[in-house]
This record gives structure tokens, sequence and C-alpha cells, in this order.
């Protein structure tokens, strides 16, 4: 073991692990191995990015990992935030939220079924930790988490803890335009648009929606492709082509949903850089249009 991992190894709350599969911290399993990080504290991550900036160690910070790609070798330190949270805490109604980043949207989406927070059904059946869905501002047909966020705290290269107060331009489609490079989010003030009763039903119908349209249950990173126009969606310009069901070695688009990839065994990132070539090449033949990725790639 060098000496930096060993400086990694004296910090409290921090556990360091080599050369390991990576394949669990993605939702999409693709084959991918790399050194990993697990912090669990705000302080913990202060001590480290400091030492990472020192050290020129690039990283990337996966949280659910359900829009991200790994390579094959991952030469990032991959640092995975997983914060203590009392459940308890999520009991009772409040007016404002303190919530950690490493915190699942699936509990806060069980919150606002039982006291009806609208707003909240727009990150219905998103399977993201907060921070993540901050980061790339996730949502659904019924809106994204934005409009949501009041505050969000972040944690520098330098190991400083920098608040960030949200407003209308903080957030566009599918990105976020306050996160500065190098920077992680530790947390967020989440707020609500009231109570409403119908809010519980609608989450049901969308979470039952979702399962007939999506391959949910299947390994796969969510959407694949930005829609190129909100009127225009991925999925369908896909399906127009036949595409569905296409696959490579053993990735494939998914014959329920043509913006969605599915693993079906040992996929890794040849297939997958492959996969999206030849829809993107169809899709300039036929279309002239060449899609955006929504998923987060490195060194793309």
């Amino acid at each position: 073991m060098n000496e930096f991992y060993k400086k990694i190894q004296t910090i409290e709350k921090v556990t360091l692990f080599q050369d390991i599969d990576l394949a669990p911290y993605t939702t999409f399993k693709l084959g991918s191995r790399g050194d990993l990080v697990e912090v669990h504290s705000i302080l913990a991550l202060q001590e480290i990015l400091p030492l990472l900036l020192a050290n020129q160690k690039p990283y990337l910070v996966v949280g659910w990992g359900a829009n991200q790609i790994l390579p094959t070798q991952c030469e990032e330190l991959i640092l995975h935030l997983d914060f203590s949270f009392n459940s308890t805490y999520l009991e009772t109604q409040k007016n404002e939220y303190e919530l950690p980043a490493s915190l699942g949207l699936n509990y806060l989406t069980a919150h606002a079924v039982k006291f009806g927070l609208k707003g909240w059904e727009v990150f219905t059946g998103i399977p993201a930790s907060l921070g993540g869905a901050i980061y790339m501002n996730a949502g659904t047909n019924l809106g994204e988490i934005g409009k949501l966020i009041k505050k969000v705290q972040l944690v520098t290269p330098q190991g400083e803890l920098r608040e960030e107060m949200i407003t209308d331009k903080s957030f566009s489609y599918r990105k976020n335009h306050f996160v500065r490079p190098g920077e992680v989010i530790v947390g967020a003030t989440m707020i609500h648009q009231g109570v409403d009763a119908t809010i519980s039903q609608k989450i049901k119908d969308y979470l039952d929606y979702r399962k007939t349209t999506q391959p949910l249950a299947t390994k796969n990173c969510g959407c694949v492709f930005k829609n190129p126009m909100k009127e225009l969606p991925a999925g369908k310009l896909i399906d127009l082509l036949q595409l569905k069901g296409v696959g490579i070695g053993d990735l494939r688009v998914s014959p329920k949903h043509g913006n969605f990839m599915e693993n079906k065994g040992k996929a890794n990132w040849d297939q997958f850089k492959a996969l999206v070539d030849l829809i993107n090449f169809e899709m300039d033949h036929f279309y002239g249009i060449e899609f955006e990725l929504e998923v987060k790639i490195p060194y793309h």
C-alpha cells in the first residue's frame, strides 16, 4: 500500500477498498474494477478532499450509481458517501427538511405518501441518493427536484464547507449550475408546496405507470439519452427506428422502453459504447439527430 492510501486510512470514519468489483455500486452493474473509499461523515470528507488535491488524485462521487457508467478499469478513486441518518426525523411533517446527500429518495417518497407533501411526487420511482438527484436535477414527467431545493451544502476540494442558496437560475434540464469542479454535495434543505390529500394516490399511480412502461426490475442505468425536445422523447425516436431489443453481447435496448439499456449478464463498457454509437449512427442517418447522453461517463 502506498503512502497516499496509508494517510487516507488514518482518517476517522473512512473505509478504503482497493481493486474491488465496482459493479455493486451502480444500478447498471457493468463490469468495472477500481479503488473505493466509503466516507461516513462530512468532517472525514473535509480531510480527504485536500489530500486528494495535494496528490493530484482524480476522484468520482458515486451515490446509488443510477445514472453513472464506470469504465472497465476505473483510474479515479471512487468516493461513496454513507452519512448517518436518524429515520425518526421523518416521523413528523416539517416545513423544511435538513437532509444528508446520501439519503435515498425512496425514504422521501415514503414520507410524501404518508403526509401528502405536494411537489415531492416529481421524483417518484427514481433510484438515487438525494445528492445525486440534486446534481443532475433529476425528475420525471411530473417535474424536477430542483424546484424543491432551498439550499445546498458542499465541500470544496480545499476541504471548506460551502452553502449555496438556490435561485431560479440554479438548475436547468438534467443539470445544475452551481457545483464547481471538484466540489461534493453533502446535504440540502428541502421544502414542499403544501399538503394535498391526493398526492399519496398520485405517487402510487405513477409508480404503477413506471412499472408498466419501464424495465425497473432489470439491471439498467435509467434513461441513457436526453430528450432532444420535450415533445420528441428519445425513447419514442428509438422505437420508431425499431431498435428495441437490439443488443451487443450481454447488453440490449430494452424491449419495454427504447431509452433504457439492460444488462442481461456481464455487459461491459465496450459493449455500452458500441451500442450508443450504433443508436447514434441510425439516428443521424434517418433523422439527422445525435443524442446527448443523460447518463454520466468519465472521460466523455
